[in-house]
């Protein structure tokens, strides 16, 4: 690595491209900054080589020791890797000769409808009460629960892209370059006009593009939240609700929130007799995936749903059987 320009300056500048180009790279972009700090703490010089991203790889943040997690993380080195080498030609890339294959995605945590309400109360009562802290965490989860957001997309929302007149989110080039139209339930719009109702009583903002979830004490009062401290907030309820996991990550996550709501849709399409490969590609729309497979994947690694097409396909088996001639 040139001596002139640090690994944390071509983060920087690889980051700026990509985002430039309409990525959001929010979870990539954290990890490269990690690996940034990791070279510098351990006074690497010259190229950097794939020694020193296993070493990162290995000290992920839960201290864990399954190497499908360092693959995991080493996986977010490679694009930023391949693109240094334009300026460090002698830049290595991982590949999965280290850690091994990269095992495919794991199944998510899918919430209970008891799970959600304990979310919601519990969020609440975070702060003084009565108080602006816990409806804005109550809120927030809520609306990831009704809609399948993503926490990035949430947390980005400004005043202009929730209209509460007609029921409709607007999602602004968010993960993949994508912008969409994302409409509410009634009982979501109620609970978002409460929260906007109060959030204007104690937080006054004459701007038009006011963030529309906002950080209610210290310095920042009025800001946007960022997904840090709402993940933050949420490892902090899930420590306390103490859910029994039932999926295959270290623990219950914000993200299965997402999860849980295609599994949900999908399920209720089912009980409802709606015929789910017409439908997918508008939960896939609705949802943001970049492509209508990344939707089918939930009939093969969820297992509330790979019962349901276990059951539909005994169904249809059964149906086509004939008797004897």
């Amino acid at each position: 690595m040139s001596s002139a320009i640090s690994v944390q300056t071509h983060v920087e500048h690889y980051l700026a491209e990509r985002r430039g180009l309409g990525f959001a790279l929010s979870t990539p972009g954290y990890a490269l900054h990690s690996f940034a700090r990791h070279v510098e703490a351990v006074g690497h010089h010259g190229p950097l080589t794939v020694e020193v991203m296993a070493d990162w790889a290995r000290r992920d943040s839960h201290a864990s020791t399954d190497p499908s997690t360092w693959a995991r993380r080493l996986k977010c080195l490679r694009s930023f890797t391949r693109w240094l080498q334009q300026f460090e030609p002698r830049t290595e890339v991982p590949d999965d000769a280290i850690f091994g294959r990269l095992p495919q995605r794991q199944a998510p945590h899918i919430y209970s409808e008891g799970e959600i309400v304990a979310l919601l109360a519990a969020a609440r009562r975070l702060g003084a009460a009565p108080g602006l802290r816990g409806l804005v965490y109550e809120t927030l989860f809520g609306l990831l629960a009704s809609t399948g957001l993503r926490v990035s997309e949430a947390v980005a929302l400004s005043d202009t892209d929730v209209d509460l007149k007609y029921g409709m989110l607007t999602i602004v080039r968010t993960k993949f370059a994508k912008s969409r139209y994302v409409p509410m339930h009634p009982s979501t719009v109620e609970a978002l006009r409460r929260y906007r109702w109060m959030r204007d009583l104690v937080i006054e903002s004459a701007r038009a593009d006011a963030p529309f979830f906002v950080v209610t004490r210290g310095q920042r009062r009025g800001s946007p939240l960022t997904r840090n401290e709402v993940e933050r907030v949420f490892a902090g309820l899930r420590k306390q609700l103490a859910w029994n996991n039932r999926g295959t990550h270290h623990a219950p996550r914000i993200h299965d929130l997402r999860h849980t709501f295609v599994v949900r849709r999908i399920v209720q399409w089912q009980a409802q007799g709606v015929d789910i490969d017409q439908a997918m590609l508008s939960l896939s729309t609705y949802v943001g995936h970049a492509m209508v497979t990344n939707t089918y994947w939930y009939l093969s690694a969820v297992p509330e749903l790979m019962s349901l097409a276990a059951g539909c396909f005994e169904s249809f088996m059964s149906q086509a059987e004939v008797p004897d001639a």
